[in-house]
């Protein structure tokens, strides 16, 4: 968790590859204009060619069960994008569903899993109604993730600070 361009994705993929174990990445972020299709090129650029990806913009839980295995490495980048992506669809329950069903893998998914976010909640309250249900639905987000995660690091200008320690298990 982190701000923009705080070197979330670059430390999640260095925890991935510190074990030899194969790495799959779910991405949930889609390319609407020239500048997000850069950034989603930057990112595949970056990633090792042997990693599995798979794009999921939806159904994040269940993409999470399907592509976990024991010894094996998730990443999830980014979950402020699903998030909007949920909060796009004209079913107002599909969020707090979908929500649901990631939590619940968090807990049986077998292997270990890298959750990528943005943290939108330090500034100020944004103006518009859609941002400030936005910022709200991320910060309860990261509350639910933070008390199924093993542990929680904040990013902050490439640094890793641990906000929540590892006691020894397999989601971070």
């Amino acid at each position: 968790m982190g701000g923009v361009r705080s070197g979330k994705s670059r430390y999640a993929e260095r925890l991935a590859a510190i074990e030899d174990g194969p790495v799959s990445v779910i991405v949930t972020a889609s390319a609407g204009d020239e500048e997000m299709a850069a950034r989603i090129a930057a990112h595949r650029a970056r990633r090792p060619s042997h990693w599995c990806v798979r794009e999921e913009p939806i159904a994040l839980g269940q993409a999470l069960l399907e592509v976990s295995r024991s010894g094996e490495a998730v990443i999830v980048d980014c979950l402020t994008l699903w998030l909007t992506n949920l909060m796009m669809q004209p079913d107002a329950r599909l969020l707090e569903r979908e929500s649901g069903a990631l939590l619940a893998a968090l807990r049986a998914a077998p292997g270990r899993v890298i959750l990528v976010s943005n943290e939108v909640g330090s500034g100020i309250v944004p103006v518009n109604e859609l941002a400030r249900r936005f910022a709200d639905a991320t910060g309860s987000l990261h509350q639910r993730l933070a008390e199924v995660c093993e542990r929680v690091v904040w990013m902050m200008a490439g640094l890793p600070l641990t906000v929540k320690p590892q006691s020894g298990a397999s989601h971070a």
